[in-house]
C-alpha cells in the first residue's frame, strides 16, 4: 500500500521569489535537455544518460555567457528557499 500525502505551503515574499528564480531555471534546463534529446532521437542516436546531461546542460552551461546566471540559484534548493 502506498501513502500519499497532500501539502500546502504559505511562502514568504522573499521566498516566492527564490522559488520563481529557482523554478525559471530548472525550466531552462529541462527544456534545453528535452530539445537535446529529441535532435539525438531524429537523428537515431540514443538518449545519454543523466549524467551526462547535467554535465552539458547544468555544469558546462553555468561556465557559458548565455547561461552564466544559472550559478546565481543554489543547486540545493531547500537551503536557497528557507535562508
Amino acid at each position: 500500500m502506498k501513502a500519499r500525502f497532500k501539502y500546502r505551503i504559505y511562502p514568504t515574499p522573499g521566498q516566492k521569489h527564490r522559488l520563481a528564480k529557482l523554478f525559471g531555471c530548472v525550466r531552462v534546463v529541462w527544456n534545453d535537455s528535452l530539445n537535446y534529446c529529441n535532435e539525438l532521437y531524429k537523428k537515431g542516436n540514443k538518449k545519454p544518460s543523466n549524467a551526462e546531461l547535467q554535465k552539458i546542460f547544468i555544469t558546462q552551461a553555468k561556465k557559458t555567457e548565455n547561461r552564466e546566471w544559472l550559478s546565481v540559484v543554489s543547486n540545493i534548493p531547500r537551503s536557497a528557499i528557507f535562508e
